[in-house]
């Protein structure tokens, strides 16, 4: 390529693009205005931002390569609520902080174990052992395929401690 081609290319070109304007044009009609559209024809010119964005294609993937361990979740479920309730007592204010901090624990617990393409919904629910009975149920679209749960229940002799893990398959 000559000095002369290359100095061709890296040259900015500018191409006017006639539009519906209000000057006229070579038949006598009136033209609205006329639009500029310049561009460097130069590699390595190229936005850089389009650049930092990565591209992300299809998968097409219909299911989890790697299912969710509701073993393994119930072994984390039950070494927590056994380490934190153990010698606890019950009372009501400290009840409602130790379930925001039960949640956050096995939270952290369930991210180390590194489930790709699972959202996790966890539950815990801490009452005072009087002799009464308590139902919990729960609703919600369910794929029986791909979704999971995990629970375990925790007694002392002062309180009870459910923990409850959904783990639902997202696309």
């Amino acid at each position: 390529m000559s000095d002369k081609e290359k100095q061709q290319r890296k040259e900015k070109r500018v191409v006017k693009v006639p539009s519906n304007g209000r000057g006229k044009d070579t038949t006598g009609r009136t033209k609205d205005s006329i639009s500029t559209v310049s561009y460097i024809d130069e590699l390595g010119h190229h936005d850089d931002n389009a650049r930092l964005a990565p591209t992300m294609e299809n998968t097409y993937q219909m299911g989890p390569y790697k299912r969710f361990p509701a073993k393994a979740a119930t072994d984390i479920l039950k070494d927590v609520l056994t380490s934190y309730l153990q010698e606890e007592k019950y009372e009501v204010e400290w009840s409602q902080k130790m379930t925001k901090t039960l949640c956050e624990v096995i939270r952290a617990r369930m991210k180390e174990l590194m489930i790709p393409r699972y959202k996790i919904v966890i539950l815990v629910h801490i009452g005072q052992l009087t002799g009464q009975s308590m139902q919990i149920s729960s609703r919600c679209l369910w794929d029986a395929s791909n979704d999971t749960f995990a629970s375990y229940s925790f007694k002392n002799s002062s309180l009870f401690g459910l923990a409850t893990v959904y783990a639902v398959y997202f696309e």
